[in-house]
This record gives structure tokens, C-alpha cells and sequence, in this order.
């Protein structure tokens, strides 16, 4: 009986050792799979994953949009801030550079107001810049260029307005003329590098939209740094002090688009130049700034 019983115990010792060796085994090679496959995921996910990645809302769409009443809130603000940038680049247009700090304390002062609203784009050049880098939803972005356009339509009429009551003729601002002068390329490059510094500004002060103190002065510190540029370059090479604008909707109430020329191919020319010069290449230009910021902070890991 004791034999017998020694027998079995030994078999159920080698059971169990058999059992154990069996369940490492099976440990070490679930192990080993995990590793491989973390090691994969590692060699797939580059620095530039998540590049392209929506980063709004992705149940924003068309038709849920406009019943949010927040969305009017958003576009009303935008009306009114960029009035208010617009009558602040009009008074410089007038005056030019002198005073650059206080206009530094109001776009501060604009931006922080309306910051709450929308996001105080105030902007066309922020708004496609912000749409090519997946932060803003197409049809947000199409709505806050109008509400732009419009603010800056009101920001003309009250400047237009005052200037009128002081008994002197329409404002014309001949910086714009300008463009005849100077040629297309050198003012689409100053116009290009403005938009691209303004929008580069915005996109890292987004990374501090929790202060919003902070979000405003990076962003005033773009624009002017933005407008010193294009002032210092167009004075000293190209003869001229105020032929930018760095804003497609504060542009289209400027007098950019021409009103006679020799036959009707010439003046749509003159307005597709102008166009291309006020408002397309600052679009590309904040496309550029948005991007640029955007693959910066992937190449250095920023959270």
C-alpha cells in the first residue's frame, strides 16, 4: 500500500511539475507577444501621428450647427471684435506707426474681450489656417469669414462716417495705390510673411488659452511684430509705408479693387490682382503659420 501510494504521489508531483513548466512556458510567450507587439505599435506610431487628426468636435456638421444658439454668440462676437480691429488698423493706416505700444494694449484689450465668445479669430488669414489644421470645422469657418467681413464692413461705415462729419470727402487710403508702383511680388511676399508670423503667434497662444492674459499678448505680439516687419521692409526697399493690410476682411473695404481702366479686361484683371494680393496669399500665408506650429510642436513631443 505505501508503495503504491508513493507511486502516486510521485506521479502528481511530476503532474504538477509538468503543469508549471507548461503555464511559464505559456506566460513567458504571452509575455514575449505582448513585447513584440508594443514594440511594433512603437516602430509604426511616428512624431508625426495624429498630424491631420480633427481636433474640433467631429458632430459639428451643417445640420446640427445652427441650432446650437451658442454658435450665434460665436459669429456676433466675431462681428463685433474684428469692428474693432478694423478701427483700430484704420487709425494706423492714418496716423502710421507712431504709438505702436498703445495699439500693442488694444489688441490685447480686443482679444481678451472677446475671447469668451469665439475664440477671437477676427481674422480671415486664422480662420483657414485653423480649417487646413483640422481645429475648426469647414462650415464654422465659412460663417466666422462672414461675420469677419461684416465687422469689418461696420468698422469702415463708423471711421467712413466720422471722417465724412468733419466736413471733408470719402477716406481714401493710398497706401493701396501703391501696388502700381511697387510691383505684385514684393508686396505678396510682405503680405506672405505677415500672415504666416500672425498666424504661427495664434496657433501657439492656443497652447495657453487657459490664460487668457497670456493667449492675447502672444497673439498682440505677432501682429505687431507682423506689422513692424512689413512697415520696416516697405519703407526701406519698397518706397512705401502702408501698402499691406495682413487682414482679407479689413482689405475688401479698403479701395484696392480698381473702378475704371482702358476696357473691361483690364479692370477684372485689376481685381483678380487684387484679390489674389489681399486675400489669397495671406490665406496661404496662414495656412503656412498654422502648419509650421503645428509640425514644431510634433517634432519636439509638446504635449
Amino acid at each position: 500500500m505505501a508503495t503504491k501510494k508513493s507511486k502516486a504521489s510521485n506521479k502528481s508531483k511530476k503532474t504538477e511539475s509538468t503543469k508549471s513548466k507548461t503555464a511559464d512556458k505559456s506566460v513567458k510567450k504571452t509575455e514575449a507577444v505582448k513585447t513584440n507587439t508594443v514594440e511594433k505599435a512603437g516602430a509604426k506610431k511616428s512624431c508625426l501621428s495624429g498630424f491631420f487628426a480633427k481636433k474640433y468636435d467631429e458632430k459639428e456638421s451643417i445640420l446640427t450647427i445652427f441650432k446650437n444658439h451658442k454658435f450665434y454668440g460665436s459669429l456676433l462676437g466675431e462681428v463685433i471684435g474684428t469692428m474693432l480691429l478694423a478701427l483700430l488698423l484704420f487709425s494706423l493706416f492714418l496716423m502710421g506707426l507712431p504709438n505702436l505700444a498703445t495699439y500693442a494694449f488694444a489688441v490685447i484689450a480686443i482679444l481678451i474681450a472677446i475671447y469668451a465668445f469665439s475664440g477671437a479669430c477676427l481674422n480671415p488669414l486664422v480662420v483657414v489656417g485653423m480649417m487646413a489644421s483640422r481645429r475648426m470645422s469647414v462650415i464654422r469657418g465659412i460663417m466666422y469669414i462672414i461675420a469677419e467681413v461684416v465687422g469689418a464692413w461696420l468698422g469702415w461705415m463708423i471711421f467712413n462716417g466720422f471722417h465724412l462729419a468733419g466736413g471733408e470727402t470719402a477716406y481714401d487710403v493710398p497706401a493701396m495705390s501703391a501696388l502700381a508702383e511697387n510691383g505684385f511680388w514684393p508686396i505678396a511676399m510682405v503680405e506672405l510673411l505677415g500672415a504666416a508670423i500672425i498666424a504661427f503667434f495664434f496657433a501657439r497662444a492656443l497652447k495657453y488659452k487657459r490664460s487668457v492674459f497670456t493667449f492675447g499678448a502672444v497673439v498682440a505680439g505677432g501682429v505687431i511684430l507682423a506689422i513692424i516687419i512689413g512697415y520696416v521692409v516697405s519703407a526701406a526697399f519698397l518706397g512705401a509705408s502702408n501698402n499691406f493690410v495682413m487682414n482679407p476682411a479689413v482689405a475688401t473695404m479698403l479701395q484696392i479693387f480698381p473702378s475704371s481702366g482702358d476696357n473691361f479686361g483690364e479692370i477684372i484683371g485689376g481685381i483678380c490682382q487684387a484679390l489674389s494680393l489681399y486675400a489669397i496669399i495671406p490665406m496661404i500665408g496662414g495656412v503656412i503659420g498654422f502648419y509650421l506650429s503645428d509640425f514644431t510642436s510634433k517634432l519636439s513631443a509638446e504635449e
